[in-house]
């Protein structure tokens, strides 16, 4: 009897152990898919946030590489601006696009801040191609206009030269006529030969003393007469022939009321004792000149001296005792 008691209760207990079983099979499959839709959704959020993570890099490389290739724009036409500058030019054009550049610059400097969408990105990479178009086309233009500069420099310093070798020409063409105007105006002065002095006293008797020595007593006039020499180069017209009766003291005799007057020599004014008006003809012709003091002459040597268009042509001395 005691055993057909014991056999139902070690089949309860086995059957209670082999649901345990189960049941703690169910609990770790059903942790396991658990934990395995936990790795999924985890698996799956980490790869969304990395993507998100590679867009957003993406978006910021891309936001940074434009603004280095808009910065790098603005240089170049800047560099543009001052080379159009450096030839004396300017360029409106220029200008409207370095105030665009900025504004596109300042645009994506703030995308920094906020969204930067692919329809934002796709805008500011066709304005930067426009933009390298036009600085590309604008270079080609400013080699052209640096090669015809250079060129026209070139002409510029061929002309200048050629102005300075005629310059040069004109100089020694002035200097030779300067030198040859001075040869002939040296070879066109007069000049007064065979001069001879005599004296005429009171009665207007002439005397003639070879020693050219006269008595001052006796003298009431001076009579200076001379020959103008032949001369080819000089000009015949009406000249002016000046003479100088210098007393022993230094000082030439000077009277207005007979016609004395003042005369240039060397660039200084100068005294006259009297003048003669004649008309040159190259003839060799004969000049005289008669002077009265009005007053006693003085004792000693006495000098004449003649003068036509400033220059001395004639030189005489003669002595009063």
């Amino acid at each position: 009897m005691k055993t057909l008691k014991e056999t139902p209760m070690s089949e309860t207990n086995s059957e209670r152990d082999g649901n345990r079983k189960l049941l703690v099979v169910g609990l770790i499959i059903v942790l396991l898919s658990i934990n395995g839709i936990l790795f999924y959704m985890q698996h799956q959020t980490k790869k969304k946030i990395d993507q998100q993570d590679e867009t957003i890099r993406l978006k910021n490389t891309e936001l940074e590489d434009r603004i280095k290739q808009y910065e790098a724009l603005k240089a170049d036409f800047e560099r543009q601006s001052q080379e159009l500058q450096g030839m004396g030019l300017t360029n409106d054009s220029l200008q409207s696009k370095l105030e665009a550049l900025n504004a596109d610059l300042k645009k994506l400097r703030s995308f920094r801040n906020t969204s930067f969408s692919l329809a934002d990105q796709r805008k500011f990479k066709q304005r930067a191609a426009n933009f390298e178009a036009q600085l590309k086309k604008k270079d080609e233009e400013i080699a052209r206009l640096k090669e015809d500069n250079e060129a026209l420099y070139g002409e510029n310093t061929n002309l200048k030269t050629a102005q300075n070798q005629l310059n040069d020409t004109i100089i020694t063409v002035k200097r030779n006529n300067q030198a040859l105007s001075q040869k002939v105006a040296i070879a066109s002065r007069l000049e007064a030969q065979n001069i001879k002095v005599t004296t005429i006293n009171q009665k207007g008797k002439e005397r003639e003393d070879s020693d050219e020595e006269f008595r001052a007593k006796r003298v009431d006039k001076i009579k200076v007469a001379f020959r103008l020499a032949k001369n080819e180069v000089a000009e015949k017209e009406n000249k002016e022939i000046m003479m100088r009766l210098i007393e022993p003291d230094g000082a030439a005799l000077y009277n207005l009321s007979t016609g004395s007057g003042t005369f240039m020599v060397n660039g200084q004014e100068t005294f006259y004792t009297a003048k003669r008006d004649l008309l040159f003809d190259n003839s060799g012709q004969e000049v005289s000149f008669i002077y009265s003091k009005g007053a006693p002459y003085k004792i000693g040597q006495h000098t004449i001296e003649l003068y036509a268009e400033g220059h001395l042509i004639g030189k005489t001395t003669f002595t009063l005792k």
